[in-house]
């Protein structure tokens, strides 16, 4: 399974886990929202390219 990790914000230690966790045997993709500029289109793109999509706060 696809999955794709949003974050809207750095990532804490129980987040890193859990992202770790959920991506065990699986294909990961993140995409970070707080590092500048976003490739809004591309986010899209990559939102439809995936199984399952996670947005962590």
């Amino acid at each position: 399974m696809k999955i794709l990790h949003i974050l809207k914000t750095a990532p804490d230690e129980t987040v890193e886990k859990l992202c770790e966790c959920l991506s065990k045997s699986n294909e990961a993709s993140v995409i970070s929202l707080y590092e500048g500029h976003v490739d809004w289109p591309g986010l899209v793109d990559e939102i439809f390219l995936h199984e399952k999509v996670i947005c962590w706060w």
